[in-house]
């Protein structure tokens, strides 16, 4: 009897993390699903993350991480309320070293529960804007994470070569609920259509070629 693979998906409620937990899936892993609660305005992000988990049956883990807030207020847009959200790419959208903190935190849960493989959602789109979603960031970190914990864990993301819109077409494949995924830097009901993470979902939908579910307000 072949054993089954434990995986943990750093799960944010996006399509991107959405479509790795799928992918995860389709290669027979056992998944496992860990969300952060880092104090940002969209909290809708996380009860979509668990939503989607239950879809998936898989076990999941919400860590509140909200004190991070005194680190980031009056850093990111994404966190401080008296910062608004800006409707392209500003050095104000960026949580510094985000995934950072997260595939930390990730690889002592990963530890704990005998998981060897973390994924999270990056994509080639992403790899211009930050740093710590490009290939060379996570190779290094799965290099600290095996010399810290003495454990063969391997951390990737399986979108790292394809864009954002490649994503969509993947997760279209996958059967992905697409239009249950959150990507707005703001708290709903609806996706606000206009600030830059809404438009990039806009324009990765269209590039794609795929009909985009998502009901937004402008």
């Amino acid at each position: 009897m072949v054993a089954v693979r434990r995986c943990l998906v750093v799960l944010s409620g996006g399509p991107d993390s959405v479509t790795a937990a799928y992918w995860a899936k389709e290669q027979g892993f056992d998944i496992h699903a860990i969300t952060f609660n880092y104090g940002q305005k969209a909290q809708v992000e996380i009860e979509r993350a668990s939503e989607i988990a239950k879809r998936l049956g898989a076990e999941f883990k919400l860590v509140d991480l909200r004190n991070l807030n005194e680190v980031y207020r009056g850093v990111t847009s994404l966190v401080d309320e008296g910062m608004p959200v800006t409707d392209e790419f500003t050095d104000e959208i960026i949580v510094p070293f985000r995934n950072g903190v997260f595939l930390s935190v990730a690889v002592a849960y990963a530890a704990g529960i005998g998981a060897d493989t973390i994924l999270y959602g990056a994509h080639a789109s992403d790899e211009p804007f930050y740093p710590d979603c490009r290939r060379e960031f996570y190779q290094a970190f799965q290099e600290a994470a095996r010399l810290g914990t003495g454990l063969p864990i391997s951390i990737s993301s399986p979108f790292s070569d394809i864009p954002k819109s490649g994503v969509i077409r993947e997760a279209v494949r996958l059967g992905v609920p697409l239009d249950e995924t959150w990507s707005c830097y703001l708290n709903g009901p609806r996706h606000c259509g206009v600030c830059e993470s809404c438009r990039n979902r806009k324009r990765a939908f269209r590039e794609a070629g795929v009909r985009d579910p998502t009901e937004y307000a402008a």
